[in-house]
Parts: C-alpha cells; structure tokens; sequence
C-alpha cells in the first residue's frame, strides 16, 4: 500500500461518512472486515454488521464537522493514520489514531481506532 492510496482511502471514509447510506462502505471494506472501534470493543465483523453500526454511530450525513488526517506509518499492507474530528453539534473532539490493513484491492480488512477525547483521563 502506497501512502497515496492511504490519503485517497481516508478522503473515502470521510465522503461516505457524509453520504446517506451504508453502500459506500462495500468500496472501502472487504465483505469479511473487522472493524474494531476502540481498543477494548469487541469488533464489528462483516459489512452486514457494520452497515447497522455506521448508521447508529452517527447523527446523519449532513452531521457537521470538520476532519483532518495525517498518514503517519505505512509498511506493506498496514498504515498508521492520525485523525482529528470537531463536531460542531456538541462541540466535542476527538484524537484519533486509526490502524488499518488493506487487502491487495486496497479495502480495508483490518480496522482498529484509538480515540481520544480531550476530557478522557490521561493516566496520571
């Protein structure tokens, strides 16, 4: 995976994010995906699960807010993307950090996100 490829699966992500409908998930995860949406989540299996999921987890398409991305790690068929997201509905941010591995299409096979709110604990 080249990190073009990467910066053009995010722009993806987020076009579907903001597009009615789960049919632009089947361009961007393979039909057996595991979608992990934090670190201690059990994960999402399947594009018929994950359809439902996407669907709930968001306030609708035209949800504003604004997302920057920035492909920090690409080797072979893994990449490491930073994302942050600022909804402008209840004000919250996030920090993302988003592991994925692609398939030799470039649908992502793997998905695992750490996020980040600024009000989390920091551990200390």
């Amino acid at each position: 995976m080249e990190r073009d490829a990467v910066e053009r699966w995010v722009a993806g992500y987020e076009r579907a994010w903001r597009t009615p409908g789960t049919e632009p998930l089947a361009e961007l995860f393979t039909p057996e995906v595991s979608y992990l949406p934090s670190p201690w989540a059990r994960p999402i299996v399947g594009l018929s699960r994950l359809g439902p999921w996407w669907s709930a987890e968001r306030d609708g398409p035209d949800e504003p807010f604004t997302m920057t991305s920035e492909v920090v790690a690409v080797d072979g068929d893994t990449a490491v993307v930073r994302i942050e997201v600022a909804y402008q509905n209840d004000l919250s941010r996030w920090r993302d950090l988003w592991i994925l591995r692609f398939d030799a299409d470039g649908r992502c096979a793997e998905f695992e996100e750490w996020p980040f709110a600024p009000d989390q604990p920091d551990g200390h």
